[in-house]
């Protein structure tokens, strides 16, 4: 039986071929060397004639790579692609869908130039390109760009500058809601039949408002139904009370924090207390949104309450054991989107 060199390693057919011409040079009948190699009597032949003609010798038995079909779009091109999408979403080109996906991108090229590919051949230059498909982040478009780069290079610099000076604690402030019957995260099951979670008929809300500092200290409280610029006061004095240090508080621009009963209450501490408000629309700018996604993922938000269990008891115990656990609350300011922020 004879052997198929398209099952062979292609450094091993290179070596072979050497060694076989170099055997009929030195006087063997190439009939012998193939049938030694296990090869039909024409690859010998073949081996053999490969070398013949000027300028070629052993060199022409090295093994090369196969080229393969030329691609249609040629490397500038390709960059070209990479640019029209790196950054940017497809409204910018005239489609009215604002998130790439292979036929867009296929449309793209084909309107630009003039080449029509395959899906299989854009996702393939994608790849190449170091693009691949992923959830995007959300980010209204009301937010400035150029506030957020100045809350991070000029603002906020400022605010730790005279804080320190001070001597005084920065904190973040956010508020958010828990409700006893959000499922969060996935759980496995069969294919085509959607899983089902018990969850309790009784349908639990409450709201909680928490701050955090760089440093580990965390504080919280609980309380139902929406904020008010009242209920924003009674909060802001229980931070305060019993605290040696001054605070400047940075918030969100939720209307309940510029309330006037806010303003008389701030500039009643006398500078004890400072509110400082965030860019608009830019929610991954404070530490203390990581607080809320990481309790959402955890606790109460992936185990089912028991009968006869509140919510609100089940919030707090939660949040106390973040506030129990300061290297937790530091991992907070360890994200990329809050490395503006230094140890203050």
């Amino acid at each position: 039986m004879k052997r198929d060199g398209r099952t062979l390693a292609h450094n091993t057919l290179e070596e072979m071929r050497v060694l076989a011409v170099q055997r009929m040079r030195e006087g063997e009948h190439p009939e012998d060397v193939a049938k030694s190699f296990g090869m039909h009597r024409s690859w010998a032949f073949r081996c053999r004639a490969m070398t013949m003609g000027r300028g070629k010798g052993l060199q022409a038995l090295r093994s090369t790579k196969g080229s393969g079909r030329p691609r249609k779009l040629t490397n500038s091109q390709e960059a070209q692609v990479f640019r029209w999408i790196n950054g940017k979403n497809p409204t910018q080109y005239g489609f009215d869908f604002g998130l790439w996906t292979r036929q867009i991108v296929q449309l793209l090229v084909e309107e630009k130039f003039g080449v029509d590919l395959s899906l299989a051949s854009i996702g393939a230059l994608l790849a190449r390109r170091g693009l691949t498909p992923q959830k995007p982040l959300q980010c209204a478009y009301q937010r400035d760009p150029l506030a957020v780069e100045a809350w991070r290079k000029e603002t906020f610099p400022a605010i730790a500058k005279a804080a320190k000076a001070q001597k005084a604690d920065i904190f973040f402030w956010d508020e958010s809601g828990f409700r006893a019957d959000t499922v969060h995260g996935k759980t496995w099951g069969a294919r085509g039949k959607t899983p089902v979670v018990d969850r309790p008929g009784q349908r639990q809300s409450i709201s909680a408002a928490s701050a955090v500092n760089s440093k580990g200290a965390f504080w919280f409280a609980t309380y139902k139904g929406g904020l008010t610029g009242e209920l924003f006061v009674e909060l802001l004095k229980k931070l305060m009370r019993g605290r040696k240090n001054s605070v400047h508080m940075v918030v969100d621009g939720l209307p309940a924090h510029k309330k006037a009963c806010v303003k008389r209450y701030v500039q009643s501490t006398k500078g004890k207390l400072t509110l400082h408000f965030l860019p608009g629309y830019s929610p991954d700018l404070n530490p203390d949104e990581l607080v809320w996604s990481h309790t959402k993922r955890t606790g109460v938000a992936r185990r089912p309450l028991r009968k006869g269990e509140d919510l609100q008891q089940k919030v707090n115990e939660q949040l106390q054991t973040v506030a129990e656990n300061p290297a937790l609350v530091r991992s907070f300011f360890r994200h990329p989107s809050v490395a503006y922020i230094s140890d203050c």
